[in-house]
């Protein structure tokens, strides 16, 4: 397990040269997550991360702080850095922030960015890919993309980046699905059909769609959650 992460954070190491190296080092672990590359509980170790990453325990130690400020990493004294697991206050106060955030996303559809619904035209496809060779933990992060990509038709930095770290989260929360294929696959055609809405310009109608999707999501979350401490 470690191998593998270990070699997917080499490939990372060049995306370090600018910039803060600290706040790019919680970046590259923050994507890890929303990929699912770490899972809640996993203990993160500075030697294997700061090797992977050829970062200092200085700059990992901030990129701890930043994402332990995110609510993605908590410090235990005495055993070091986790992945946080979350609980279903988190899973509903996430559902909130999101609603706030992407719905009036889709509401600024007549103002977004040039190109912006390229990046959920992307997203769909590439989950349809993905779930075309059957590679779910793909198709979840997908997802993730295509949530991004509705986030930035706000246009805003800000919405991106807190979009950014919900995400992180809420990958966090789908560990609790015993069968990503049954939790993932009807939001393919969900997201389809919203991205379509886009771009017909129908923000009314999307903006009703991705209400009923949130309200979905959020109920089979939270009813997993509820079995696994049944």
């Amino acid at each position: 397990m470690a191998a593998s992460w270990a070699e997917r954070l080499a490939g990372d190491r060049e995306a370090l040269s600018t910039g803060s190296r600290a706040e790019r080092t919680a970046g590259i672990l923050r994507e890890r997550i929303i990929e699912g590359v770490f899972r809640p509980g996993e203990r993160l170790s500075e030697e294997e991360l700061s090797a992977a990453l050829n970062v200092s325990r200085n700059t990992l130690r901030e990129a701890f702080r930043q994402l332990g400020q995110e609510g993605v990493l908590v410090h235990e004294f005495g055993r070091g850095v986790f992945v946080r697991a979350l609980s279903t206050e988190d899973v509903r106060d996430i559902y909130t922030m999101r609603r706030i955030l992407e719905l009036a996303a889709v509401r600024n559809l007549r103002n977004a960015p040039a190109g912006a619904l390229d990046a959920v035209r992307h997203a769909v496809e590439s989950a349809e890919e993905a779930a075309g060779r059957a590679d779910w933990l793909a198709v979840g992060t997908a997802n993730m993309r295509f949530h991004q990509a509705v986030a930035e038709l706000t246009g805003s930095r800000r919405v991106r980046d807190v979009v950014r770290r919900l995400l992180a989260e809420l990958r966090l929360v789908f560990v609790v699905m015993a069968d990503l294929r049954e939790f993932h696959q009807p939001y393919l055609t969900s997201n389809r059909q919203l991205y379509e809405l886009l771009v017909a310009g129908d923000a009314a109608a999307a903006e009703k769609a991705l209400a009923a999707y949130f309200d979905a999501a959020e109920g089979q979350l939270l009813a997993a959650y509820a079995d696994r401490t049944a």
